[in-house]
């Protein structure tokens, strides 16, 4: 039957009946402030959205905070003491990760929340989905990644460090050396921000499809036995929508966690 539906959905296709998601509704029209250095499309809509709401629910949680939390406060404070003690202190240590557990613990909850606007009815695309996003976050990363090493190595002694590792033969540093520097300055920051980007446009797409194609086979089909394949494809989108909330926490957590080791890397060791 999938086999007949993807079939089905690819004759619908050809002859433009079915109308699927496309990576244009990830470039959406401007709809406030035409024209201006202030315009605002849908997707900058949901990130301000968003934004307000996530500041609002922590600033009353926090407002409201009693000693003995309820259960609200207990799970607000739960996701906190999680990127602290199993992100930020697993990978640095106390000590040393102390200084970064506001910057890990907001790129996390941003991220997560930005992520799960794709299955909020009303929002219906992640605010992540772009590549603005991610690329902030990134060279947030980076900034500190980079303050970090001036501060622990200096940076002459990290990038000799770095580039000429002890130990290597002297005529392999000719090819070592060049890969190193791309290593540091473009791949690093490229792979987190592709990682975040690439996971949450397909995500959408995939959900969207399952959702649109659902749709056609149980409202705009003239043909009444395409119904039994618009119960498949709702079934898919009810399972890649649990699923997307799944890779919205999962990618959160990674691009933190990438982010904690990135810039312990850049502290001298013992």
């Amino acid at each position: 039957m999938i086999i007949a539906a993807k079939a089905a959905a690819g004759m619908l296709l050809a002859e433009g009946s079915l109308q699927v998601p496309s990576i244009d509704e990830f470039l959406p029209p401007e709809i406030l402030f035409q024209g201006t250095p202030f315009a605002i499309n849908r997707i900058i809509l949901v990130r301000i959205v968003a934004t307000v709401v996530m500041l609002a629910v922590l600033g009353t949680t926090a407002a409201k905070a009693k000693l003995i939390p309820g259960r609200w406060q207990g799970a607000v404070e739960w996701l906190l003491e999680f990127v602290r003690d199993n992100i930020v202190y697993q990978v640095m240590g106390e000590i040393r990760g102390r200084r970064y557990v506001p910057m890990i613990t907001t790129m996390f909850m941003t991220i997560l929340v930005f992520n799960l606007c794709g299955i909020i009815p009303g929002l219906n695309i992640a605010a992540t989905a772009t590549i603005v996003v991610p690329l902030l976050f990134a060279l947030w990363t980076f900034v500190q990644y980079w303050g970090a090493t001036f501060r622990g190595k200096g940076f002459i002694p990290y990038l000799r460090e770095e580039l000429f590792p002890a130990g290597v033969p002297w005529p392999i540093y000719i090819i070592l050396a060049p890969m190193q520097l791309l290593d540091i300055v473009v791949i690093r920051p490229f792979s987190l921000t592709i990682r975040l980007f690439a996971n949450m446009i397909s995500g959408h797409i995939l959900v969207a499809l399952c959702f649109a194609a659902t749709q056609y086979f149980l409202i705009d089909a003239e043909s009444k036995a395409l119904i039994g394949f618009g119960a498949v494809t709702f079934v898919g989108g009810i399972v890649m929508t649990l699923f997307e909330a799944f890779v919205a926490a999962i990618q959160a957590f990674i691009f933190a966690t990438l982010s904690t080791v990135y810039i312990n890397l850049s502290y001298p060791e013992d």
